[in-house]
């Protein structure tokens, strides 16, 4: 009886071997053709060699630059996007909007929007199928990123590619090192201030894109500030735009981990109202958030950390 026992406890062991081996080979395959494929698309588009600039002593208010008012400033990653070209990459894929750059991170890839946010799940930009995906923009928002909130979605993966590097912003000392996001696309490059990093429900509040007032965009970005586990000192305002990087926690699907920045733009001028001109009226009814997208069953993805 006992042999049996052992015997039967040793195939157990045996099968949990071979199938955990099993699917750290396909894992690692999964790495690989996922750093094949991006590396192509890297190639295509002409990624610029930032291994001259510095960071961030280059790219911040402390730059010699910076601290003389008669040179314009002119950002070196921006800049240096700036002469991307997406031809060859639309060629192959015409979902694909520009490139998304946090400098020094992994994060380096070309970003689409599709008819919905599950064929990006689990295919490449060169819509072959893969467990890495792609970096994708919420199918609700505008493909010209000229929304107030505009959502981006990514994987969180176990070896750090894709948006697996944004759970390190619960650092401050992390977010000081990389503060920046850069959106390049054919209108050009902008960088966007990192302004929160916190966790959230998939249906939260910050996954909102309509907005009818000032008012409620005042509201929503004091309680994406107000949800942020690092105190970054920027402060966004109601004429900025704003990005949403969403990922998964590794907790299952009810919570993803954000890291979102502000496009600053300009304040408009103060309007002259006239008894004729009522305020505007702050009680204007809201689109629901829409809900971030159903990440695969673990198993089927490396989504938890």
């Amino acid at each position: 009886m006992k042999k049996t026992t052992r015997r039967v406890l040793l195939a157990v062991l045996i099968a949990v071997f071979l199938v955990s081996g099993g699917m750290m080979l396909r894992q690692l395959g999964d790495y690989q053709q996922g750093d094949e494929t991006y590396g192509s698309a890297e190639s295509l588009a002409g990624l610029p060699d930032f291994s001259a600039i510095s960071w961030p002593e280059d790219t911040g208010s402390g730059s010699a630059a910076a601290q003389d008012p008669a040179v314009p400033y002119v950002d070196p990653y921006a800049d240096a996007l700036a002469a991307m070209d997406f031809a060859a990459l639309r060629e192959v894929n015409s979902d694909i909007l520009g490139w998304i750059l946090i400098p020094n991170t992994r994060v380096s890839y070309p970003f689409l929007q599709g008819t919905d946010n599950d064929y990006y799940l689990r295919r490449t930009w060169r819509k072959g199928s893969s467990a890495v995906g792609a970096i994708f923009v919420e199918a609700s928002n505008s493909g010209d990123l000229t929304d107030f909130n505009t959502v981006i979605y990514g994987h969180n993966m176990n070896n750090g590619s894709m948006f697996g590097t944004l759970k390190k912003y619960k650092s401050l000392d992390y977010f000081r090192k990389h503060p920046y996001v850069y959106l390049t696309t054919d209108a050009g490059s902008a960088r966007y201030e990192i302004f929160a990093a916190y966790e959230v429900a998939t249906d939260g509040e910050t996954y909102r894109l309509g907005f009818g007032s000032d008012s409620a965009k005042q509201a929503f970005l004091d309680y994406c500030v107000g949800q942020s586990v690092i105190d970054t000192s920027v402060t966004p305002q109601v004429w900025d735009r704003i990005i949403t990087l969403s990922t998964c926690t590794g907790r299952g699907h009810e919570t993803r981990w954000v890291v979102q920045a502000r496009l600053p733009g300009e304040a408009p001028a103060e309007p002259e109202l006239t008894p004729e001109e009522p305020a505007e009226d702050p009680a204007v009814t809201q689109e629901e958030p829409v809900q971030a997208p159903e990440a695969p069953e673990e198993g089927e993805n490396d989504i938890p950390e």
